[in-house]
């Protein structure tokens, strides 16, 4: 593992935390409830791939419940990664981009692998979305991009 995907990785879990802790920050504000759909991600996943969720039936919904969001995580460290990759290998040839732009990348791949895979699935459907369920997706998308960006230049001072 190079040092760019590592710091990558590092900086994808803070941003992680930035953006899970906005999101409870809004279901705290709006007093709206949690979304199940990371469960039902794996859940679909898991049916599809043919590989059972083992245990009896409260075993199973406590796994998948553990599951979904741990692959919210795995996500964002798994991008988090890659932009340290990136990040690192413009660095190395002098180049760089905005930091609103790359702060905007780093944040759009996240919430595209988080919300395409719902689509494909048929869990969710974001063009049906209404302008609060987009806010409640994309703010703190942008905050994940935000930290993970932040910490990525944290070492270049």
């Amino acid at each position: 593992m190079t040092w760019g995907t590592a710091r990558g990785a590092l900086a994808g879990a803070a941003g992680t935390t930035a953006l899970n802790a906005a999101t409870y920050l809004d279901m705290a504000l709006r007093g709206r409830p949690a979304s199940d759909s990371t469960e039902q991600l794996v859940q679909e996943a898991a049916d599809r791939a043919g590989l059972p969720v083992p245990g009896d039936e409260d075993e199973r919904g406590n796994r998948v419940q553990g599951l979904g969001p741990l692959s919210g995580i795995a996500v964002g460290v798994t991008v988090g990664a890659a932009a340290g990759l990136v990040h690192r290998g413009l660095a190395r040839r002098g180049r760089s981009l905005s930091p609103a732009v790359e702060v905007t990348l780093i944040g759009a791949l996240a919430m595209a692998l988080s919300d395409v895979p719902l689509k494909l699935l048929g869990i969710s459907d974001p063009a049906s979305w209404a302008a609060a369920d987009w806010a409640s997706d994309a703010i703190p998308h942008l905050l994940y991009g935000a930290v993970t960006y932040a910490v990525l230049r944290s070492g270049e001072i």
